[in-house]
C-alpha cells in the first residue's frame, strides 16, 4: 500500500471538505447540484471531526486522497445505525487515486474500528444506486444488502443499505 489510513488532522479539514463536496457534485450525488444544502454539510469536516470520527487516506507526501466518516449507532452522524451498530458515511476517493485500493482500505479501517467497539454487532451504510463500483467493494468484503432499511434522505433520492455482521 502506497498510502496511509489515519485520523484527519485539523489542517486537512478544508482539503477533505473540498474533496468530499467535489466528489458528490462530480458523481451526481446531490439532487440540487451546487445549490444543494447538503454540500455545506459535506464540506464541514471540522464539525464531523468534532462529532464523530473522520479518517483519511494520505499519500506518501501526506496529500489527502480519500476520506470517510465513522459514527457509532444512535449518535448525531449515524443516519441508519442504531445502538449496537456502527455506520460509515461520506466515503470518497480522489479521482486520480481510484483503482489503488483506497476505498477498500478506508472501509477496512471502519470495519476494524467497529469490531473494537463494545457491543457493536454490525457495520451499516447507505449508498446511492449509481455507485456500482462501491457496491462491488462492499459485497466482496462481506456486506449484504438490507433492502428493508433502504430510505430517502429527501423525497425522490432513494438510498440502498448494506450491513456487515461482526
Amino acid at each position: 500500500m502506497d498510502f496511509t489510513i489515519r485520523a484527519v488532522r485539523p489542517e486537512e479539514y478544508e482539503e477533505l471538505g473540498d474533496l468530499t463536496g467535489l466528489t458528490y457534485l462530480n458523481d451526481g450525488l446531490l439532487l440540487y447540484g451546487e445549490d444543494d444544502s447538503y454540500l455545506d454539510v459535506l464540506r464541514d469536516t471540522a464539525r464531523r471531526a468534532r462529532e464523530s470520527e473522520v479518517l483519511v487516506a494520505a499519500d506518501a507526501d501526506d496529500t489527502v486522497i480519500g476520506g470517510v466518516t465513522f459514527a457509532e449507532g444512535g449518535t448525531a452522524w449515524a443516519d441508519i445505525a442504531v445502538p449496537g451498530e456502527a455506520e460509515f458515511r461520506m466515503l470518497v476517493v480522489a479521482p486520480a487515486a481510484r483503482g489503488r485500493g483506497v476505498g477498500e482500505a478506508l472501509v477496512r479501517a471502519c470495519v476494524d474500528r467497529a469490531r473494537v467497539l463494545t457491543g457493536c454487532a454490525r457495520l451499516v451504510l447507505s449508498t446511492d444506486a449509481s455507485m456500482v463500483s462501491a457496491h462491488r467493494i462492499y459485497e466482496r468484503m462481506g456486506f449484504a444488502r438490507t433492502p428493508g432499511r433502504d430510505w430517502e434522505p429527501v423525497p425522490g433520492h432513494q438510498l440502498r443499505t448494506y450491513a456487515l455482521e461482526l
